[in-house]
């Protein structure tokens, strides 16, 4: 698993444009200072991660565009070593216990596939993302698989 480094980036940069859950709220458990802003002890906060995956600032001006090779290099060079720039799954001791399981099942799932099947999107497909708890396709997403059999 460890050396399928193209599915790995193509993983990454998938859930930093569309993270499971668009965001976390998390309760301020003492008083903090974060520049000239202070949070309450007992405040929520409401950790918006589809905008800190969008943030130009922390990806780039093309942070709208699918380009896995920022993560080339792993996690820690395209966040610039920033952990919370990149959270798909939560941070730290809520994180999603299911993560790692998730993404060996997808890199499992992404190579058995892509052994026998070339995969375009469908002429009909219509990109509408649709946020709910979870971020998914609005009107589902219609491929077309084409053997690499030719004798299939």
């Amino acid at each position: 698993m460890a050396k399928l480094k193209t599915i790995t980036m193509i993983i990454n940069e998938t859930l930093r444009l569309y993270p499971p859950i668009s965001g976390v709220i998390r309760k301020v458990g003492r008083e903090v200072r974060l520049g000239t802003l202070v949070l309450p002890t007992h405040s929520e906060v409401d950790m918006r991660i589809i905008a800190l995956h969008h943030d130009p600032d922390l990806w780039g001006d093309d942070v709208d565009l699918f380009k896995p090779e920022r993560f080339a290099e792993g996690i820690a060079e395209a966040t610039k070593y920033n952990a919370a720039a990149f959270m798909p799954f939560g941070l730290g001791p809520r994180s999603c216990v299911g993560m790692s399981f998730t993404i060996i099942q997808a890199k499992i799932a992404l190579s058995m596939i892509l052994q026998r099947y070339t995969i375009n999107l469908s002429p009909s497909y219509v990109h509408a993302p649709l946020q709910r708890l979870t971020l998914r396709p609005q009107h589902g997403i219609q491929l077309l698989f084409h053997s690499l059999r030719y004798d299939a």
